[in-house]
């Protein structure tokens, strides 16, 4: 029988904080990796992956590619947190991120984000080539060295960013085949486009944020935003055409092609409307509609590949 002592002392009952503190320091490490966005350029990845090899692909190889990008691209979004803390500190939207809060140094921050660029970089060069890891690492760098200070100098940054944001579609076209061809830049200016119409159309949705930041995401002599809402209707038009040339390149099939040009006219329909008068509701619908956009397009890739 157990003892009935009373002179033991009392069972204590340990409270589990350095658990707590553990999964509070874990979740921050996750959310400076925005997995939302890493996510959806592993996904782009994948897919420029499939379509390269034209359906026939290899498991292991298309893994290695997947987990190499997004760790890279997780590291260079850790960077970019790292690069922008004092301004993510003024912004009603950021200043809750894991740096502004105190929730992680900076120095883990920065420890944390060149680890992970370095160990995807690393894991691709080693299983799928040097040219996939270039690329990856050329993402990295321009986002963080060319798109993140051109932010608070220029309203070009827009179109620079751009420029990484589409890069995962050369990263996993390379790791497929090697080489980026003509199908694949193909790709890469889909992707590049695409983001046009959705980054203006967020920047002027939060244009007085940035502007408290210091970020010119947004021309400073466009008020009314006559100039984003041509542009946006510029790159919508552009982008149909050039969305429609991967079945002219026989890379894709009949299924995509008119699931495209729906997708196309629905971005282009959005952003003229939202052009005429720059309202809140009408260039909502432009910022859902192309974040919907690239995802169903995929999707189409996806399905309608030409298996050779």
């Amino acid at each position: 029988m157990p003892s009935t002592d009373a002179s033991q002392p009392p069972m204590q009952v340990t409270s589990p904080v350095g658990t707590d503190r553990a999964g509070r320091r874990a979740r921050a490490f996750y959310e400076l990796t925005k997995p939302g966005i890493a996510g959806f350029v592993m996904m782009t990845a994948g897919v420029s992956f499939y379509v390269g090899a034209a359906g026939r692909v290899s498991l292991l190889p298309l893994l290695f590619t997947l987990v190499g990008t997004v760790l890279a691209t997780a590291g260079a979004l850790a960077l970019n947190q790292y690069l922008e803390r004092e301004v993510d500190a003024r912004m009603s939207r950021t200043r809750t991120r894991p740096l502004p809060s105190g929730r992680l140094t900076a120095g883990e921050a920065l420890v944390f984000g060149l680890f992970l660029i370095v160990s995807g970089c690393i894991l691709l060069w080693l299983t799928v080539g040097p040219l996939p890891a270039v690329l990856t690492l050329v993402s990295a760098g321009a986002y963080n060295f060319v798109y993140t200070p051109l932010k608070s100098r220029s309203y070009m940054a827009t179109f620079a960013g751009a420029i990484p944001g589409a890069m995962p579609a050369l990263i996993g076209w390379s790791a497929a085949t090697g080489q980026v061809t003509l199908a694949a830049m193909v790709l890469f200016a889909i992707a590049f486009l695409w983001q046009i119409p959705h980054v203006l159309a967020l920047a002027w949705l939060l244009r007085e944020d940035y502007l408290r930041a210091g970020f010119y995401l947004t021309p400073p002599a466009d008020p009314e935003g006559k100039i984003i809402g041509r542009q946006m209707v510029l790159y919508s038009l552009v982008l149909i055409p050039v969305s429609l040339a991967p079945t002219f390149l026989a890379i894709t099939g009949s299924i995509y092609l008119g699931g495209a040009l729906v997708l196309g006219l629905a971005v282009l329909w959005w952003s003229w409307q939202a052009s005429r008068g720059m309202t809140r509701s009408s260039v909502r619908k432009v910022f859902l509609g192309s974040l919907a956009y690239q995802p169903l397009l995929l999707g189409l890739m996806l399905l309608d590949t030409v298996r050779l």
